[in-house]
C-alpha cells in the first residue's frame, strides 16, 4: 500500500491511478470527507453529498467507492454524473451541499484527483480541513474501521443541473447587448465540450467546438491550456473561420485561455485586467484579488479604474478565503482561474469568457484592440523545472539573495522586485515542479533577467 498522504495536496488531491490512487484510498477519503463534513456541521450531520466527475474512465469506479465509503460514515449521495469543475461548485452553491469532484484538471490520462467543497461551495484546503481529512483518511486505511456497507438510512440518487447551470452563467452578462460573432473553442476532449455548447447555444453566436468528444485519454492534444503548443489548433481554426476570439479551457473547464482575431494568445493577467474593469464598471470602487504571479498591469488597472486590488497567494482555497473575508466582487489567476462572488466565490472560465465577449460587443472593438492598452509588459509566461527538492531550492536562493542586501518576499514562493523586473519562483502546488515567472519593462532585456534567475537556481542546486 502507498502511502496516501502523498496525494494529498495544497489544495486538493490528486496521484497516478492506480499506483497513488485507487479505488480503496477513494472509498476511506468518502468516509473521511462525509466525517469532516459532520464535524464541520454538526446541525447537518447525515445530509447528502454530491459527486461528480469528469470524463477521464477511471473516475467512474472511484467516484463510485468515494460515494461508498461517505454512505457508511452516514451521508447520502446526490450523483450528478458528469460536470465541469465550475458545475460542480455550482451545484454546490446552489443546493447548499458539501461536494466532491473527480478530476485532475490538466493533467495527463493516467492521473485523476478530488476536489471538495463545504455546503455553499466553501473551499476544504490545508488551512480549511484537508490536512485534518487526511490524518482521517489514512486511519481508516491503516486500521480498516468503519469502511463496511452502506448504514441503514442513507439514500443515493441522481440529479442533472446542466440547464440551472447555464441559466447561472448566463445570469453573469446581458444577453441583450451582445453582438453576432464568430466564436471558436477547443475544449480538447475535456468536460467543455458538455458545458460550452449548453451555454452558447442560446447566444447570438456562431459558434464551433473544436474536439467535444469527452474523452479522458486526451486522444488530439493535452488539456493544458497554459502551454502554448496546445493552443496551435485553436489559433488556426480561429484565422481559418475568421473568428472574433478563440476559448481554450482545460480537462475539467473551470480555466479558460484567450486568443485573439489575429490568433495572438492573451495571458491569464491580461484577462484578468479585462474582467476586473468590466466588474467595476458594474461595483465601482469594489476589491478586486490578484495572485502573485500576475502581471503588475493587474493592480495598475484596478488602480486606475477606482477599485481596491488586494494580493493573494495561488490556489483558489486560499482566494475563496479571502474573498469571504474581504467581500471583493471578483479575482482572476495568472494561471486562467477567475473567481466571482456572486458565483459561490468559485472559479468559471465561461463566465470569464461570457464578460469579455460582452466587453467586445459593447466597445465594438475587437479582442486585439482591448488589450492593446494594457500590453505594458513583457512577461517570460511560466518556466517549469524539475529539481529534487523544489522547496528547498527556493529557500536558498532566497538566502542567497538576502545575503547580497535584497528584500524577499516569501508570501508565496519567493518574490523578488528590481523595480524595472521582478520574478517569483515557488514550488508547484500540485506537481513536483519548480515555476519561475519574470516579467520586466520593455527597456529591459527579458532573456537576460530570466539567465540571470536560472543562474542563480543552479548555483544552489548544484551547490
Amino acid at each position: 500500500m502507498s502511502d496516501i498522504s502523498a496525494i494529498f495536496k495544497a489544495y486538493d488531491i490528486r496521484g497516478l491511478v492506480p499506483e497513488e490512487l485507487d479505488v480503496r484510498k477513494a472509498r476511506a477519503i468518502g468516509w473521511a470527507f462525509a466525517r469532516l463534513c459532520m464535524l464541520e456541521a454538526p446541525s447537518r450531520s447525515g445530509d447528502s453529498i454530491v459527486v461528480c466527475r469528469d470524463m477521464r474512465e477511471s473516475g467512474r469506479e472511484l467516484s463510485k467507492q468515494f460515494a461508498e465509503g461517505a454512505m457508511a460514515a452516514g451521508m447520502s449521495i446526490r450523483d450528478a454524473g458528469m460536470t465541469s469543475t465550475d458545475m460542480a461548485y455550482f451545484i454546490s452553491g446552489y443546493l447548499d451541499l458539501p461536494a466532491a469532484m473527480f478530476t485532475a484538471s490538466h493533467n495527463p490520462a493516467a492521473y485523476n484527483g478530488i476536489k471538495l467543497c463545504y455546503n455553499g461551495a466553501r473551499p476544504v484546503g490545508q488551512d480549511t480541513g484537508l490536512l485534518q481529512l487526511k490524518e482521517m483518511a489514512v486511519h481508516v486505511m491503516e486500521t480498516g474501521d468503519d469502511l463496511a456497507g452502506p448504514t441503514g438510512g442513507t439514500t443515493r440518487d441522481s440529479i442533472d443541473m446542466l440547464d440551472s447551470y447555464a441559466d447561472h452563467i448566463l445570469s453573469f452578462v446581458d444577453i441583450n447587448v451582445l453582438r453576432s460573432m464568430v466564436v471558436v473553442a477547443d475544449t480538447a476532449n475535456g468536460m467543455g465540450g458538455l458545458v460550452a455548447p449548453e451555454v452558447f447555444s442560446r447566444l447570438p453566436f456562431e459558434y464551433h467546438i473544436l474536439y467535444p468528444e469527452l474523452d479522458g485519454s486526451f486522444p488530439n492534444h493535452p488539456a493544458d491550456p497554459i502551454q502554448e503548443k496546445n493552443l496551435s489548433d485553436l489559433k488556426r481554426a480561429v484565422l481559418d473561420r475568421g473568428a472574433d476570439i478563440g476559448l481554450a479551457f482545460d480537462g475539467d473547464a473551470d480555466r479558460v485561455f484567450l486568443v485573439d482575431e489575429k490568433a495572438q494568445s492573451i495571458s491569464g493577467s491580461l484577462t484578468t485586467a479585462l474582467v476586473a474593469k468590466s466588474m467595476l464598471t458594474k461595483f465601482p470602487g469594489a476589491t478586486i484579488l490578484y495572485n502573485i504571479i500576475c502581471s503588475k498591469v493587474v493592480p495598475e488597472t484596478i488602480s486606475l479604474m477606482g477599485g481596491k486590488p488586494v494580493r493573494t497567494r495561488v490556489g483558489h482555497s486560499f482566494i475563496k478565503k479571502i474573498m469571504a473575508d474581504t467581500g471583493a466582487v471578483f479575482g482572476g489567476e495568472h494561471s486562467g482561474h477567475y473567481y466571482f462572488r456572486d458565483n459561490y466565490r468559485a472559479d468559471s472560465g465561461l463566465i470569464a469568457a461570457l464578460i469579455v465577449l460582452e466587453l467586445m460587443s459593447v466597445s465594438g472593438q475587437p479582442l486585439s484592440e482591448l488589450v492593446k492598452p494594457l500590453q505594458r509588459y513583457n512577461a517570460s509566461g511560466e518556466i517549469n523545472t524539475v529539481v529534487d527538492n523544489p522547496a528547498q531550492v527556493v529557500t536558498e536562493v532566497a538566502n542567497l539573495l538576502v545575503g547580497k542586501g535584497m528584500d524577499c518576499d516569501m508570501t508565496d514562493g519567493l518574490t523578488v522586485d528590481y523595480a524595472t523586473w521582478w520574478f517569483n519562483l515557488r514550488p508547484s502546488n500540485t506537481e513536483p515542479l519548480l515555476r519561475l515567472n519574470v516579467e520586466a519593462s520593455p527597456e529591459i532585456d527579458l532573456e537576460a533577467c530570466i539567465h540571470e534567475v536560472k543562474d542563480l537556481i543552479e548555483e544552489v542546486n548544484y551547490a
